[in-house]
C-alpha cells in the first residue's frame, strides 16, 4: 500500500472502484453513520461538495456500523436515508470496517498517515481526513469538528 491511489474500495452495489479515479482532486474522506449524533454533518459535507465540486473537490463517505451499530443493516436503506434526509449527492460507498484487524485498507492507510490525538485508530463516526491533489493526507479532523471548519484548510488545496 504505497499510496492512496493504489487502493480499491467497494461501492454500494458491490462493485470495486479504484481510488485512482480521484487522482488530482482534493478529497474529504469520512466514516459516516446514519443514526449518530453527528449525522447532521451530512448537510455540511454536502454543502462543501456543492460549493467546491466544480473546483475538483470530492467528498467520499464510508458508512460504518462499528460504533454502537449506528448504521442501518441494509445498504440500500443507508443510501436512501442519506439522500432523502440530507440531499447527499457525493459518492457514498459500501458499509465498511474502519478500525481493528478487519479495517478497510483505505482506513489503515489514512490512520497511518495521520494519527489521532491519543490513538492511531478511528475513535468514532465522522472522523474526517483532508487529502491534497497528490494523494497526501494533510489533516485529520475529530468527529466533533464541524465540516464548516475544514473549509479554510480546503481552500488552500483548491
Amino acid at each position: 500500500m504505497n499510496n492512496l491511489y493504489s487502493i480499491e474500495v467497494e461501492k454500494p452495489n458491490g462493485e470495486m472502484q479504484s481510488l485512482k479515479e480521484f487522482e488530482g482532486k482534493p478529497l474529504i474522506i469520512v466514516n459516516t453513520a446514519s443514526k449518530c449524533g453527528f449525522t447532521p454533518q451530512f448537510a455540511e459535507l454536502q454543502q462543501l461538495y456543492e460549493n467546491y465540486n466544480q473546483q475538483g473537490l470530492e467528498v467520499l463517505g464510508f458508512p460504518s456500523a462499528q460504533f454502537n451499530s449506528q448504521e442501518f443493516d441494509n445498504q440500500e436503506e443507508t443510501m436512501t436515508f442519506c439522500q432523502k434526509n440530507y440531499g447527499v449527492t457525493f459518492p457514498m460507498f459500501a458499509t465498511t470496517e474502519v478500525k481493528g484487524p478487519s479495517a478497510n485498507l483505505l482506513f489503515k492507510f489514512l490512520t497511518s498517515e495521520q494519527k489521532g490525538l491519543l490513538t492511531g485508530t478511528i475513535k468514532w463516526n465522522f472522523t474526517k481526513f483532508l487529502v491534497d491533489r497528490e494523494g497526501k493526507v494533510v489533516k485529520r479532523y475529530a468527529p466533533q469538528t464541524s465540516p464548516e471548519k475544514i473549509e479554510e484548510d480546503l481552500k488552500k488545496l483548491l
